[in-house]
C-alpha cells in the first residue's frame, strides 16, 4: 500500500471516530441543557455547555482530519497534516475557554439567589449522560491510541474534563438537595484547576508536534539500519511529525570504494526496510557517506 492511501486511510478511519462521537456528544449537551433550564440549575445548564463543547470540537476535528487529508501540492510538499495538530490546539484553546465559563458561573452564584430544583430526574440525566461519556472516552481514546491520532487522543481527554465536571455536578446536586447552597461553586472551583490541566498537557504536547520534536525511538531505527548487508554504520538520525506520521532522515556510512548504483541500492534497502518496520514512517531521506579506507596504514 502506498503512502498517500495509508494516510487517506488514517484520516476516514478518524472521521468515522468523530461522527460517531459527535452523535453521542450531541445527545448528553441536548439532555443537560434542556433540563437545566426547566430546573433552573447553573450546574446542569454549565455541564451541557461544556458537553456541547465535546460537539464542537468533533466537528472542529471532523473540518481538521479533512483539511489534513488532501495530497501534498506544489505549495506544501510535505502533505497538510499539520493541520490536525493546529485543531488539536484548538480544542486545549477551547479547554481554558471552558474553565473562564466555570469561573464565571462560579462568581455569579454568590450573588445569584434563585433557588435551584434538584429532582430524581436530575440525578438520572446526570448519571445517564455520565456513562455514556466514559463509554465515549474510553472508545475515543482507544480509537486514538491505535490509529495514533494525536487529536483523537487529546478530544478523549477533552471528554475526560466533561467526566470531571458531571461527577461535580452531581455531587453538588446532593449537596444542594441537602442545603448546602454553596457546594457548586466550591466544586467549581476544584474542577477549575483539574480541567486547566489537561489543556495545558493537549497544547504541550501539539506543540511539540509543531516544533518538529523527536517522535520515534531512533536507536531502534539504527539498529535496524545497521543490520543491513553493505551498511557500515549511520549516524545523524532526525525525525519529526506524530506518531501516526514520521517523517524521518539519516546518514548512512558505506564502503567508499562502492559504485554510486550499488551505494543508490543500499539507499533503497534502508527506506524499505525502514517503512517494513516502522509503519508510522511515510517518508525517508537517506543521506550516502563513503568511508574511505586509510591506504597508509595498510601499506604498512
Amino acid at each position: 500500500m502506498d503512502k498517500s492511501r495509508i494516510i487517506t486511510n488514517y484520516h476516514q478511519k478518524v472521521r468515522n471516530v468523530l461522527l460517531y462521537t459527535l452523535i453521542f456528544n450531541t445527545a448528553v449537551a441536548s439532555a443537560k441543557i434542556i433540563y437545566g433550564y426547566i430546573t433552573c440549575s447553573i450546574a446542569m445548564l454549565s455541564d451541557g455547555y461544556h458537553s456541547l463543547f465535546d460537539g464542537v470540537s468533533n466537528i472542529i476535528g471532523i473540518i481538521g482530519i479533512w483539511i489534513a487529508s488532501n495530497p501534498p501540492d506544489k505549495e506544501h510538499p510535505y502533505g497538510h497534516n499539520k493541520y490536525e495538530t493546529l485543531f488539536t490546539i484548538a480544542i486545549g484553546i477551547m479547554i481554558f475557554f471552558t474553565c473562564f465559563q466555570i469561573v464565571k458561573k462560579v462568581y455569579d452564584s454568590f450573588f445569584d439567589t434563585h433557588k435551584v430544583i434538584v429532582t430524581n430526574i436530575s440525578f438520572t440525566i446526570m448519571l445517564l449522560t455520565l456513562v455514556v461519556n466514559i463509554i465515549v472516552m474510553s472508545y475515543e481514546s482507544r480509537k486514538g491510541k491505535q490509529l495514533g491520532s494525536e487529536f483523537l487522543i487529546a478530544d478523549a481527554n477533552h471528554t475526560k474534563s466533561d467526566i470531571l465536571v458531571s461527577l461535580s455536578v452531581i455531587i453538588s446536586l446532593f449537596l444542594t438537595r441537602a442545603g448546602y447552597s454553596y457546594a457548586d461553586a466550591v466544586a467549581g472551583i476544584i474542577l477549575v484547576f483539574l480541567i486547566a490541566r489537561i489543556g495545558f498537557k493537549i497544547i504541550k504536547e501539539a506543540s511539540d508536534v509543531l516544533v518538529d520534536k523527536i517522535c520515534m525511538d531512533t536507536s531502534a531505527v539504527e539498529s535496524v539500519v545497521n543490520n543491513i548487508e553493505g551498511v557500515k554504520g549511520c549516524h545523524d538520525i532526525r525525525t519529526r511529525g506524530s506518531s501516526s506520521y514520521t517523517y524521518l532522515d539519516l546518514h548512512v556510512l558505506v564502503d567508499g570504494e562502492m559504485s554510486t548504483e550499488k551505494s543508490h541500492n543500499i539507499a533503497d534497502k534502508v527506506e524499505k526496510k525502514i517503512k517494513d518496520e516502522f509503519s508510522n514512517v511515510v517518508d525517508i531521506v537517506v543521506h550516502i557517506e563513503p568511508v574511505l579506507h586509510d591506504k597508509t596504514k595498510q601499506n604498512k
